[in-house]
């Protein structure tokens, strides 16, 4: 009995011990805890580092490198893109594309490599933007039950309040960091709805701080068409798939294996809705065409819309 009496009050006298250790900040506590104590942050600190710690943490410090001539934000570091703020580079384009079926020749990431081109046309066009990553996950119709495009693999939806909140994320991340105009340049039919919901809050929300502009006129494939008919591109017979004559050159420009083109060559499979693709130099040359009439007409547009919109939020404020 004394022996199990003596026993019950060690285990006690320990665990008084181990709870005793465990206050933080009590007299008495061992000496790695003071430690672990985190400093306080230094406000100078940027670029996932401290400024105490390494200058390249710091926010002031210069570029150790010459100037990147990339108008991609996925493609600068950071002090990449804080001197290119300051450097006047205010406006951001963010692109929207998809993942969906695009017929036997073209890959599922048809608009993405469309906009991989086309944006950064714009943007040094532009002179003063850059163009955000692309935001490859848009609404492509339901997923259960499948509809639209989700009816075949390799397609990737969103829920539209999905998609809107995404954008809705990026474009304060950006106006968050000091960009002025936050461009939105959809691909497909599906992302100009959400696009313009969203530009239209948050320029309300911003309130003259920023604007966010919904370009509809990006998305014009019947006037590229149009253009493109003086410049030797004539449909024939369509061939009754998701794809076109203007749409493949265009990804043609940006990756000829997003068409399969070298495979479509050797295949005898190189021609859409009636207009061949097989002569490599005037595929390019009238590629370059399409894309620069886009970047054009975009351009215009997107120059317009700053100017009313910003008149706008310069009366209401």
């Amino acid at each position: 009995m004394k022996k199990i009496a003596l026993v019950a009050v060690s285990l006690v006298a320990l665990g008084g011990m181990y709870v005793s250790a465990q206050q933080p900040g009590a007299a008495g506590a061992p000496a790695g805890q003071a430690q672990r104590q985190r400093p306080a942050p230094d406000p100078r600190s940027m670029g996932g580092g401290d400024c105490r710690e390494n200058p390249y943490n710091c926010n002031d410090v210069a570029n150790p490198l010459p100037p990147t001539n990339t108008v991609w934000l996925e493609e600068m570091t950071w002090i990449d893109v804080r001197d290119a703020l300051k450097a006047g580079k205010t406006n951001i384009l963010v692109p929207t594309g998809g993942m969906e079926p695009n017929g036997v020749w073209l890959v599922t990431g048809k608009h993405n490599y469309v906009l991989h081109a086309n944006c950064e046309a714009i943007a040094r066009k532009m002179g003063n933007a850059l163009c955000a990553p692309i935001v490859k996950f848009v609404p492509e119709g339901g997923i259960e039950p499948k509809s639209g495009h989700m009816t075949s693999p390799g397609t990737i939806s969103t829920r539209e309040e999905t998609y809107q909140a995404l954008l809705t994320d990026i474009a304060e991340s950006l106006q968050a960091h000091g960009f002025k105009n936050v461009i939105f340049i959809g691909d497909s039919g599906g992302n100009q709805k959400g696009q313009q919901t969203v530009a239209d809050k948050l320029t309300t929300k911003w309130a003259g701080k920023a604007l966010a502009l919904h370009i509809g006129e990006y998305y014009d494939y019947a006037s590229v068409s149009k253009h493109m008919q003086g410049q030797g591109i004539t449909e024939g017979k369509s061939d009754n798939m998701h794809d076109d004559p203007i749409i493949t050159l265009n990804m043609f420009i940006d990756d000829p294996n997003s068409v399969r083109y070298d495979a479509r060559l050797k295949a005898n499979k190189a021609t859409i809705n009636g207009h061949s693709i097989a002569d490599r130099a005037k595929a390019t040359a009238q590629a370059k065409q399409i894309v620069e009439f886009r970047a054009t007409r975009t351009v215009e547009a997107i120059n317009k819309a700053i100017a009313a919109k910003g008149k706008t939020a310069t009366s209401q404020q």
